[in-house]
């Protein structure tokens, strides 16, 4: 897990930085970790609120968990680019899988760090990402190909597409999902279906497991 910063410079100028995970424990551990390098200027434990203090707050850097209730960190960040936050984005997650650092650098982050790097490594790739680069982990960017990534499977869906995908990854039955969206279990088959064409999967487990690793399902 991260680890001692002490002695490491970020910069001159500290960068006003919104931090954004669930896990309590975790976040006042980064908030220690990070108060001698940062403005560190809120903490929010899911993705609805990050939007909401990014947008009022306006910091310089967000560093946000992946997996959160409500929004994910995935859609968190789409959110936040199309309402013109322009704030860099590191993404902190357990997830050192490449098809989600992929999608995670595509839907707008410039950085992508492990949970289990020292703490040296964030540090890293604040550095790298405030002089205007892009940071992911050494073990998941030997494995990514070229960044940035120009394929966006997720962008590609609709946000009702979304909706389902989420649903379905937790477990719901098509008649429990036509239900909670208030639409028939035709439509929600069709959605599936399209959902499936999109992003080239052929059954409902590899769906499952593509939900996971993006943490569109809080676990």
């Amino acid at each position: 897990m991260l680890n001692d910063l002490a002695g490491t410079s970020i910069m001159t100028a500290a960068p006003r930085t919104l931090l954004a995970d669930d896990h309590m424990m975790v976040a006042e551990g980064l908030n220690r970790l990070l108060a001698d390098h940062c403005q560190m200027v809120g903490t929010v434990l899911d993705g609805t609120s990050l939007v909401e203090a990014a947008v009022d707050l306006q910091p310089d850097l967000i560093i946000a968990d992946l997996s959160m209730p409500g929004l994910s960190g995935l859609d968190a960040i789409m959110q936040l680019r199309s309402r013109g936050v322009t704030a860099k984005i590191i993404i902190l997650t357990m997830y050192a899988d490449p098809r989600v650092a992929k999608e995670a650098i595509s839907a707008g982050a410039v950085g992508f760090v492990s949970k289990h790097a020292a703490g040296q490594e964030l540090v890293a790739a604040i550095q790298e990402v405030l002089s205007g680069g892009t940071y992911v982990s050494p073990q998941v960017a030997e494995r990514i190909g070229g960044l940035p990534v120009a394929e966006k499977p997720l962008a590609k869906l609709t946000p009702r597409q979304r909706q389902v995908l989420q649903l379905i990854a937790k477990g719901y039955r098509m008649r429990e999902i036509a239900s909670a969206l208030q639409v028939s279990p035709r439509t929600v088959e069709t959605h599936k279906y399209e959902i499936m064409r999109v992003l080239g999967f052929k059954n409902t487990a590899d769906l499952v497991r593509y939900a996971t690793w993006l943490g569109l399902i809080h676990t």
